[in-house]
């Protein structure tokens, strides 16, 4: 490339142009004044209101034959009308069903119920129906075996085993229901209150709780009863206050799972006290577990009654309960009176085995149904 060539190439220099800034004159503004225009309010009349005349219309009521002639479809094989059901019988109708499905849901718990309450009838509306006289002695019909006068036949006071067995029913289920209940009942609150406080307190609750246990149950019973007099009250706080220890454990497991969920944490963030959140939260969602405890409590209750009484410290004659009538049996069965103690060995096992047969059809139809939620 020649020299003339690179020159051409090369680009001529850039001369930068001088920049005038022009000077900026602000107008000035001038406010226009505003004026309001006055405001005239426009007189309102009010329009008179008639009121319309209201005609009622007369009723007339049907006669329920005519009611009954409508046919549900047409045809001359149409049958009568079926009109609406009445909430009240639809409320009825539903909470039937509900009861059906609860008891096929639970078989085992529902013939463990049939049998208590039947026995419940037998002991308390029995003697209604079956008179006899359970507070004189009759030597003379002492020991007879079952027949037509008497179909267990009589006891060593000449009292009849059928009469005798439904009075002595009424003092077992009630001392055995009273006592079970009382039972869940106190061990409930304890083992709420201890296992939602927990701590100090939760430790101290439990070291009685086990110090209740390691004392044989027989033996505090056996104390109790001969200090003061085995009257059914005696015997219901007497039972309760030592079968109650079993109930508080087990519910103090379920108050440690259930403080940790967030309705019960929302109570203590909100600040509500911890007897509202034991008897509001704690305690009812425990209701399962509960009630499965009552019926072996009650089971428990009516055992212990009878072996008391078969060591003569039960009920006080002339009252009778089972465990008397065994005790009563026991004394002749030496010689071949074996009716005085088939009948009330089989309702104590008969009240037994139905309790358990609820607690247990209980326990698993409740887990059936937490575990489905």
């Amino acid at each position: 490339m020649s020299a003339e060539q690179v020159n051409a190439a090369v680009p001529e220099p850039f001369e930068a142009q001088p920049f005038e800034a022009q000077p900026f004159e602000a107008q000035p503004f001038e406010a226009q004044p505003f004026e309001a225009q006055p405001f005239e309010a426009q007189p309102f009349e009010a329009q008179p209101f008639e009121a319309q005349p209201f005609e009622a219309q007369a009723f007339e009521a049907q006669p329920a034959h005519s009611a009954a002639r409508a046919r549900g479809s047409k045809g001359r094989h149409a049958g009568p009308a079926v009109g609406p059901a009445l909430p009240a019988q639809q409320d009825v109708a539903s909470g039937f069903r509900r009861l059906i499905a609860t008891a096929r849901s639970m078989p085992l718990a529902t013939v463990g119920l049939a049998i208590l309450v039947a026995t419940a009838v037998f002991c308390f509306i029995g003697p209604v129906l079956y008179h006899t006289d359970q507070v004189h002695v009759f030597l003379s019909q002492a020991n007879l075996a079952p027949g037509a006068g008497h179909p267990l036949g009589t006891d060593g006071d000449g009292n009849d085993e059928l009469g005798r067995l439904m009075v002595g029913g009424q003092v077992s289920l009630e001392v055995g229901a009273a006592a079970g209940v009382l039972a869940a009942i106190l061990g409930s609150l304890w083992g709420a209150i201890s296992g939602y406080v927990g701590g100090y307190l939760d430790a101290v609750m439990m070291r009685v709780v086990d110090a209740g246990l390691a004392i044989p149950t027989v033996v505090v019973l056996l104390v109790v009863v001969t200090i003061y007099r085995p009257t059914e009250p005696v015997l219901i706080l007497v039972i309760a206050a030592t079968s109650w220890l079993s109930t508080a454990r087990l519910v103090r497991a379920e108050a440690l799972t259930l403080r940790t969920r967030e309705f019960v944490q929302a109570i203590r963030v909100m600040g509500g006290g911890s007897l509202r959140a034991v008897l509001r939260h704690i305690a009812p969602n425990a209701f399962g577990t509960i009630v499965v405890n009552v019926s072996f409590q009650v089971a428990n209750a009516v055992l212990t009654l009878a072996i008391l009484s078969y060591l003569g410290l039960g009920i006080q004659s002339p009252a009778v309960d089972w465990g008397d009538m065994i005790y009563a049996a026991v004394q002749t069965i030496d010689d071949g009176y074996w009716w005085q103690i088939v009948a009330p060995g089989l309702a104590i096992m008969l009240v037994v085995v139905a309790l358990t047969m609820l607690g247990d059809g209980l326990r698993d139809g409740l887990g059936r149904e937490s575990r489905g939620r």
